[in-house]
């Protein structure tokens, strides 16, 4: 039966100036599906080294289910930086485990029992993943309730024009947000119109069941053919507490 939900995509870690902490949308897309009660995994490659058993520890320590295949490149990292505004950037190594997800018959079983999965355009990058990516999409059964989530997630120039396009078409929900839209926008020529107007072109275009566009702190849309809803940005009360006295000594 394929009730399964899979992130699929970039495993790594986040190398912070306090330390370093795992990241990557697909291990935190599968994590809060769990949380919800629902079957998920990851779906990634790790290296052979510290980093990567690290990884391992971590999500057999989440109660992460997950499908990590061990290759011969070096575990993902990120290194985040901050610039002298405290601005964080970010350098994401090439050539690692995570650009190298094999499609392996392991996983070819674990597509023909997937429900919904959630990929995106960085673990794109490079072709052997987008190849296991797209084998991975195009294994899965067909049917109503089956769900292939395009979250678009930019990064760093790592897409292009033909990845955007490819993985529109295999897909039948995108998420993207107000800063992904102006550029997909401007790469697919879509200039001078509003935001709503480019989501129903997308999801017309595509013939997407849904399109879900976040703003930031001015909310979020989500589209389906004829139909729009909107969900405000909820806001967090801050409470400031007094500074305690010093001690006198």
């Amino acid at each position: 039966m394929n009730n399964i939900i899979v992130g699929m995509g970039e495993a790594l870690w986040d190398v912070l100036p306090e330390g370093k902490k795992i990241g990557g949308a697909p291990a935190n897309f599968a994590y809060h599906v769990s949380q919800f009660g629902f079957d998920s995994r990851v779906v990634s490659a790790v290296g052979n080294d510290d980093l990567g058993d690290e990884i391992l520890k971590v999500f057999k320590e989440k109660q992460l289910k997950h499908q990590l295949q061990t290759v011969n490149y070096p575990t993902g990292t990120v290194q985040v930086t901050l610039d002298d505004n405290g601005i964080p950037c970010y350098d994401i190594k090439e050539g690692v485990a995570w650009d190298n997800i094999p499609f392996t018959d392991d996983l070819k079983r674990l597509a023909l029992s997937t429900r919904a999965v959630c990929f995106g355009s960085l673990a794109q990058r490079n072709e052997v993943s987008r190849t296991s990516i797209n084998s991975f999409l195009d294994t899965m059964p067909d049917g109503e309730g089956q769900l292939k989530i395009f979250d678009i997630n930019l990064r760093q120039g790592f897409f292009t024009k033909d990845i955007i396009r490819d993985s529109c078409q295999r897909c039948n929900v995108l998420k993207i947000n107000d800063e992904e839209l102006v550029a997909i926008s401007r790469l697919f020529g879509y200039p001078g119109i509003d935001l709503q107007d480019k989501c129903w072109i997308l999801l017309a275009k595509y013939n997407l069941k849904m399109l879900i566009l976040t703003c930031g702190t001015n909310g979020s849309y989500v589209f389906t053919p004829g139909v729009v809803s909107f969900q405000e940005t909820p806001k967090v009360q801050v409470t400031l507490l007094p500074r305690p006295l010093p001690q006198l000594y």
